[in-house]
């Protein structure tokens, strides 16, 4: 027994001796026994606890989305509302799906976005729109924006570059990304490229796909970011999706806060707007916080901007647990969003809004006294301007009131149709006799042309200049050819010829393909080009309707007519009717509706269409009103921009986007003789008492300048109040050569540091402090004489003029002033309180010589028609600028009331308002509203003031 036990020990033995022998059986082995151990491992993770890992493996995903903080609200200063929030339904999309390629991408993507657009345009929705691009109303591409700036900035976005200088010649797409036409940046988007866009879809669609593909594309690095595709979308749009959410990836509902405005019109320069950030404004303000996001809304410009931070508030976040397909399986931390505090105004909105509609009447009353029923006039001199009717008609399309691209949809009405029609054959027997009159040889000299033709030529010299075609900074002005052509003596085919000879025109942005060829063949491929281009060139197609209108090819019924087709007008089909049967002419239907404001200057932008007027406490310095006219919808600029709106708003040669109030610089006229008086008084140059005989020609300079009443008259022996109310030319040429030293040896730019000095005093050397976008003021560098009464180079804001009045009214305190009033809690709770400061004091006076310059100004008040039987005793000063021969003067009128202890200080311009009694007169209209002493709903009539067209009250002051 003993035996055989040690024999299988020893055979046991054997076997381990021989099995680990051998390296492979050593590796045999080692390799069950690790199987064994994973195998047992992988049993216990998967079997005995894989629940627990499961869990926890679904865990490990997490996202942290930010929770957008409420908007503070903006008020005036009696608590009226003027911006706020609205929670609506916002259509969004996360790319979050699984794709085996790019081509897949874009193709599931495509679909899905042009499926869900077709769906919320067929509820009336409409995407959110900011890309820098738009289609106009002739079908093609546009840069949404007006800033070379900006569009370098869009350019670089859009092809990946950090800053606008890296854009460079990109041989792959065969331009240079810093010239990249609109249509090549679509073209570049849309393609295989980046979006892979299908032709199939329309090109309406294939441009809304792109945009909302970009938009998804400026979130791409930042996941878990919703792009938003529509806002503020319809409830059927909100059932669609809500219906078909399972089939739409990453589609969902949200809600979301869009900025509303009040009263739009009246406050929009004021307030501003807000959008979504930039590129640049992005990468500004994620520098200084790391909480700023690609997906914010922020204050674009205005008091928005401006107290951006203030009304922003601070956003919260909370942790969210998402599976591997992003849905939320459990939360984490939340941090509530803390909501921006509200920010009060200076403004007195009913003050605001009554000073924005006097200011619309009195303009649109100026434009109804010039109207004649003429089809053009010449101008002679800037004080008999008129405004021919046929100008008006041609306004509306001009300046896109009326929507010629609409005149082709097959819902065009009727008289659409006849119109282009005729815009049709008149633009091809056009550019049929343009070709001809372009050919080599032809020896007739540009202003030998017909006028029309002339118009034509110089728009094709222009519009090569403005694609960079013709380039402007490399002609030689000292040239024979040159000069000739300024001089209209040269012939317009001679001229480009010459052009490229010179290397003036750049051939490589005409000729597709690089060939050698002599100058007349480089010059027949110009002018193809140039046919080419004008044949769907919208400016080109404007100007064709200009001279269709005056052919009578249409008439001023028809334009009137359209603009009732167009909504622009609302329907009264007894007047349709009476135009289309000639019931009534155009000329009296256009007099009827500017009277009545149903058309206003804004919209027709013709001289006088524009205006401002801004009023101050006098004993505070506090901003009442600041009104810039025309305004503008800022709801459509909000949340998203209205692509159409926008593009009308910066075209319209009424420029309703410029604040005239703080941004406009013209001469102030005489109503810088209150600084020519403080100058003369301080420096004894003259006294209270002291008189100058106007002669009516000053001898004393070279220019040898009159008196606006001369050669009618002159005013006699006169002092400084007397001066001061007759706006007397020569006592104040006499007062500006007396600072010069003219006593002894007449020093110009001793005069001008004198002047300056003074008008520095009153502030009109810097801005006013206010915190929206303000121009700097300009005084006089030269010509002391004329600068005296206000004119030379001195240039300064309505703005400016306001706190200079408020300095006169208070006999001295120059104010910097702020439009805020306080920062507020939800709860009404003060935070913060603004209020003017005192800049200085105009201390250089003493009491009868203040009371010279008022009582002076209080009979400039007393000699106004203006103001006869005004219960409010006023003083003022009126002023009348002239900027060109050829348009009207800009009207001014600076002012205070009551005389005897002023409340208010206000400075009115009209833009080529013809004269001051303009001015003066909407001044004396807002004071009685802001007084009381007249019915408001008979000062607030909304129809055009009565406005004489007589010009007998100082129209040349």
């Amino acid at each position: 027994m003993r035996r055989k036990v040690l024999i299988e020990l020893e055979i046991i033995k054997d076997f381990f001796i021989n099995a680990f022998s051998s390296r492979i059986r050593v590796v045999m082995v080692a390799m069950v026994f690790f199987a064994t151990v994973l195998v047992s491992r992988l049993f216990y993770l998967q079997i005995i606890n894989g629940s627990e890992y499961q869990d926890n493996y679904n865990l490990k995903l997490e996202k942290t989305e930010s929770i957008p903080a409420t908007r503070g609200n903006i008020y005036d200063r009696n608590g009226n509302l003027l911006a706020y929030n609205e929670l609506v339904y916002a259509v969004t999309i996360q790319d979050n799906g699984t794709y085996s390629s790019k081509t897949e991408k874009s193709e599931s993507l495509n679909t899905e976005i042009a499926q869900i657009i077709s769906k919320l345009e067929g509820n009336g929705d409409k995407i959110d729109n900011d890309f820098g691009i738009y289609i106009d109303s002739s079908g093609n591409y546009q840069f949404l924006y007006t800033s070379d700036t900006l569009i370098q900035r869009f350019r670089a976005d859009v092809f990946g570059k950090a800053n606008i200088d890296d854009l460079a010649y990109n041989e792959n797409l065969g331009f240079d990304e810093a010239t990249a036409t609109p249509t090549q940046i679509v073209n570049y988007l849309q393609g295989s490229r980046v979006y892979n866009i299908s032709e199939e879809y329309g090109k309406k669609l294939r441009y809304e796909i792109m945009v909302v593909r970009y938009n998804m594309g400026q979130n791409s690095y930042q996941k878990y970011i919703s792009t938003v595709i529509a806002s503020d979308v319809s409830q059927e749009s909100v059932a669609y999706i809500k219906e078909n959410i399972n089939e739409l990836v990453g589609v969902d509902v949200e809600q979301q806060a869009v900025r509303r405005y009040v009263d739009s019109e009246y406050f929009a320069h004021i307030i501003g707007y807000t959008g979504q950030i930039s590129t640049a404004e992005y990468k500004e303000l994620s520098a200084k916080d790391d909480s700023v996001e690609t997906t914010d809304v922020i204050g674009k410009i205005g008091i928005e901007k401006v107290m951006n931070d203030t009304l922003a508030g601070k956003k919260g976040y909370e942790t969210l647990y998402v599976d591997s397909v992003g849905n939320t399986i459990a939360e984490g931390d939340h941090v509530a969003a803390v909501s921006g505090d509200d920010v009060y105004l200076s403004i007195d909105y009913d003050l605001q809004k009554a000073s924005y509609i006097l200011l619309e009447q009195e303009i649109a009353g100026i434009l109804y006294s010039k109207l004649r029923n003429i089809k053009s006039y010449k101008v002679e001199s800037d004080d008999d301007v008129i405004v021919p009717i046929y100008d008006v008609y041609y306004s509306f399309i001009k300046n896109g009131v009326i929507d010629i691209n609409a005149f082709k949809d097959e819902s065009a009405s009727a008289t659409e149709k006849a119109v282009y029609s005729a815009h049709e054959s008149k633009q091809q027997y056009v550019l049929s006799t343009l070709r001809s009159q372009l050919k080599v040889g032809n020896e007739t000299i540009y202003k030998d042309l017909p006028e029309e033709y002339q118009a034509y030529s110089t728009y094709i010299v222009t519009t090569l200049k403005a694609l960079g075609v013709f380039d402007a900074s490399a002609i030689d002005a000292s040239s024979e050819v040159q000069i000739n052509w300024t001089k209209e003596e040269m012939a317009v085919n001679k001229y480009l010829l010459y052009a490229i000879e010179n290397n003036w025109i750049d051939i490589t942005k005409y000729e597709v393909e690089k060939k050698y060829a002599d100058t007349e063949e480089l010059y027949n491929d110009l002018i193809d080009y140039v046919i080419d281009y004008l044949n769907t060139d919208v400016g080109f197609q404007k100007l064709i309707y200009k001279y269709l209108l005056l052919d009578d090819g249409i008439t001023g019924n028809q334009i009137c007519m359209i603009l009732y087709d167009q909504g622009v007008l609302e329907e009264d089909e007894e007047m349709y009717s009476r135009l289309s049967s000639g019931g009534i002419t155009a000329y009296d239907f256009m007099r009827q509706k500017i009277k009545s404001l149903e058309i206003t200057p804004g919209q027709i932008a013709l001289d006088p269409c524009s205006g401002s007027t801004v009023i101050l406490d006098s004993k505070t310095g506090e901003v009442l009103a600041l009104v810039s006219y025309p305004g503008y919808d800022n709801n459509k600029l909000a949340n998203s921009v209205d692509a159409d709106y926008y593009s009308y708003l910066n075209n319209t040669a009424s420029n309703p986007l410029y604040n005239y109030a703080t941004q406009q610089r013209t001469a102030p006229g005489s109503t810088f003789k209150i600084v020519s008086a403080t100058a003369g008084l301080s420096e004894g140059v003259i006294t209270t008492t002291s008189e100058i005989e106007d002669l009516g020609k000053y001898m004393k300079v070279s220019n040898q300048p009159e008196c606006w009443i001369y050669p009618g008259g002159t005013h006699g022996s006169i002092n400084v109040s007397e001066a001061i109310r007759d706006s007397c030319n020569y006592f104040f040429y006499e007062v500006g050569y007396r600072l010069a030293d003219g006593y002894n040896v007449y020093d110009d730019p001793a005069g001008i540091k004198t002047i300056t000095d003074y008008a520095s005093l009153y502030g009109l050397n810097e801005t006013t402090g206010i915190e929206i976008e303000e121009n700097d003021p300009h005084i006089a560098t030269k010509f002391p004489v004329m600068a005296a009464i206000g004119q030379s180079d001195n240039n300064f804001t309505t703005v400016g003029l306001a706190r200079y009045a408020t300095a006169i009214a208070s006999s001295g305190t120059v104010y910097n002033l702020t439009l805020l009033d306080s920062v507020r809690d939800s709860d009404g709770n003060v935070l913060e309180s603004f209020s003017p400061s005192v800049r200085n004091h105009v201390d250089v006076l003493d009491g009868s010589q203040w009371n010279a310059i008022h009582y002076g100004m209080r009979m400039v008040c007393e000699n106004l028609h203006s103001f006869d039987n005004f219960q409010v005793e006023v003083a003022g000063k009126t002023g009348t600028a002239q900027q060109s021969k050829t348009r009207p003067s800009h009207a001014l009128f600076i002012g205070y009331a009551p005389y005897d202890d002023p409340e208010i200080a206000i400075a009115t311009r009209i833009a080529f308002g013809y004269t001051s009694h303009n001015a003066a007169e909407v001044s004396k209209d807002i004071l009685a509203y802001y007084f009381g002493v007249s019915a408001t709903e008979d000062l607030l009539n909304g129809e055009a003031t009565m406005v004489s067209d007589s010009s007998d009250e100082f129209v040349q002051d």
